[in-house]
C-alpha cells in the first residue's frame, strides 16, 4: 500500500526541487501540509503533492494562453 504521508524529502525528489524551495512551498500555504510528532516534522499527503501539481499545469496553460493572446495583439 502507498504512503499516505510523503516527506519534505520526499516532495523535492518527486518535484525535482530544492530543500528550501519545498519548505518554501508549505510555509506558504501553497502546498498543504501538516506538523506531527515531538519534532513537528512535515508532512504532506500524497493527494495534496498531486492536486498542487495540477493547479501548477493550469497555471502555466493560463499563463501561456495568456502571453500567446498578448504576443498577438502586439503583432
Amino acid at each position: 500500500m502507498p504512503s499516505r504521508f510523503l516527506t519534505l524529502a520526499d516532495v523535492t525528489e518527486v518535484l525535482n526541487i530544492s530543500a528550501p524551495q519545498a519548505y518554501a512551498l508549505v510555509r506558504s500555504g501553497d502546498l498543504p501540509a501538516i506538523q506531527i510528532g515531538g519534532r513537528l516534522q512535515w508532512r504532506i499527503e500524497s493527494d495534496e503533492l498531486e492536486k498542487y501539481i495540477q493547479r501548477m499545469y493550469e497555471e502555466t496553460r493560463a499563463r501561456n494562453s495568456s502571453d500567446a493572446t498578448s504576443s498577438a495583439d502586439a503583432g
